[in-house]
């Protein structure tokens, strides 16, 4: 069984280390998602706390119902809540909280702490705790391996779930994006952020096997790994097409070896499924002129042709919970902001953002498909545009655009997203397909039949630009060729690695 590295973190401070001993070790690699640290560029030596108390780590076995509040003073040079993102905040205030709807997080496991186990009615929420490296399910209330001993597992879950509430300028507001879903926690990473693609497989199949039982409506994927075969070869593309074509929300994050085209990983470079890239607000969470893409979040097309990342999110300096002795938290403890609490960074916090997006979407519409839920999302996102009227980003950059929770919710569309494609005949092999995606001759990468969306991947300058509708484009067409995969690499199992590397903001 070859070895692969998923990079999960970002942690530039291991990373010679990490790919050295992969390379000694095991060979080729995988990357599994991804939290680069960030500061955007900004000195955070003076910068001022952030009032945070630190949740109670211990068992809550006996807590029972329990309100989690907190008072909190907050500046804008610390980072960005998850519910400040795309609007979140505004759908919160409509009712919506993602009571009812169940998310599934394949990753380090999840940390016991009040607000990840408790909804913001007190009531627990993780319905189950599976360890799929060991293949168990864990009982409950037991302090067992399915704990979160990395702390990546713990951040992302909190992203979506974190039900505390905060005031702020006599404001209340949920840390989470969705505060009242309900959490089903797959283990398949250890402390060290090292899984392998078997574990991570059996995960997915297991999250298909109980999704009745325990209303899996959405599936969080925040690790990736760089393609070694076309998308529908891959055992983990082909896992996660499996559970889209069962009616699961699959989210992943591109992945972080950008910016540079033909950077998204797996599994986010299947066609089907949404891709999420990162988007930064440069610390400046009320002004949207100057956000910009952090250099780390990977571009498309893939190399099939299609268009990647489908939409991005914020996923620079994202807070979230991190369990104390955890090995990324220890790692990581330049970007402790107060008790538990670290403004991380990566395409690893852009997903969780759009996976709680999915969940309120999906209380508020429950009959939504997969499909739905992707055509809603995209046909709602913006755009950058100049004092021209004229993007300012690549489509391989940005997708359909940055995410709006709101009307995302409101959207009544639908049909618009996998267009020409069939899961079923990809699935059953008979079929697959290439997107829309070709090079012209000067090695720029463009839309079939519309040049101005060209790119040779030259990042542009950010700033100086209006957020505006979103950018569609026409799903696949049959595979007829092209890319050929050198080499005899051999899908016998495989490694795969949770490190990255530590980003701090500054520009290539």
């Amino acid at each position: 069984m070859q070895e692969i590295k998923l990079k999960k973190w970002d942690l530039l401070p291991i990373l010679i280390g990490v790919l050295l001993w992969m390379l000694i070790a095991f060979g080729p690699s995988v990357n599994a998602q991804e939290n680069s640290n960030a500061t955007d560029g900004a000195d955070n030596s003076d910068r001022p706390a952030v009032m945070l108390a630190n949740d109670d780590e211990g068992d809550d076995d006996d807590q029972g119902r329990r309100e989690v509040r907190q008072d909190i003073r907050i500046t804008r040079a610390d980072g960005t809540f998850p519910s400040m993102a795309a609007r979140v905040n505004r759908a919160h205030d409509y009712g919506l909280t993602g009571d009812g709807v169940t998310v599934a997080v394949i990753d380090s496991g999840i940390g016991r702490v009040q607000a990840l186990h408790l909804d913001a009615n007190g009531d627990r929420r993780v319905l189950a705790q599976y360890d799929a490296i060991n293949k168990a399910l864990v009982q409950d209330n037991k302090r067992t391996v399915a704990d979160d001993e990395s702390g990546h597992g713990s951040h992302v879950t909190s992203i979506i779930a974190n039900s505390v509430e905060l005031e702020h300028n006599n404001e209340q507001f949920y840390v989470g994006v969705a505060p009242n879903v309900d959490i089903v926690s797959i283990k398949a990473f250890a402390a060290d952020g090292s899984g392998t693609y078997a574990d991570i497989v059996h995960g997915v199949e297991w999250a298909i096997e109980n999704k009745d039982r325990y209303n899996i409506r959405i599936l969080n994927l925040s690790f990736y790994t760089p393609p070694q075969s076309h998308y529908w070869d891959d055992p983990l593309n082909q896992a996660v097409m499996k559970a889209w074509d069962a009616g699961i929300v699959v989210i992943a994050g591109a992945g972080n070896d950008g910016p540079d085209p033909l950077s998204v990983g797996v599994p986010g470079n299947t066609p089907y499924i949404i891709t999420v890239g990162a988007l930064t607000d440069n610390y400046t969470p009320y002004n949207e002129d100057d956000d910009y893409f952090p250099p780390f979040s990977a571009a498309g097309p893939t190399y099939e042709g299609f268009v990647k990342p489908d939409v991005v999110a914020y996923g620079a300096h994202i807070f979230g919970f991190m369990p104390a002795g955890t090995q990324l938290a220890m790692e990581s403890a330049d970007y402790r902001v107060k008790g538990n609490y670290y403004a991380m960074s990566g395409t690893s916090m852009a997903a969780p953002i759009v996976s709680g997006i999915a969940a309120l979407m999906l209380e508020h519409d429950p009959s939504l498909t997969p499909d739905d839920v992707k055509c809603r999302l995209m046909s709602t996102a913006e755009i950058a545009l100049d004092e021209n009227g004229e993007a300012s980003f690549s489509i391989f950059r940005t997708g359909a655009g940055r995410v709006n929770a709101v009307q995302a919710i409101r959207s009544t569309e639908s049909g618009c997203a996998n267009q020409g494609l069939d899961i079923k005949a990809d699935l059953a092999g008979t079929q697959h397909f290439q997107g829309p995606v070709v090079q012209d001759a000067d090695n720029n990468y463009v839309l079939a039949g519309a040049e101005e969306t060209a790119w040779d991947g030259v990042t542009a300058e950010e700033g100086g630009y209006l957020w505006s509708g979103g950018y569609l484009w026409s799903g696949g067409y049959l595979w007829s060729g092209g890319y050929l995969w050198s080499g005899g690499y051999l899908w016998s199992g495989g490694y795969l690695w949770s490190g990255g590397y530590l980003w701090s903001g500054s520009t290539p």
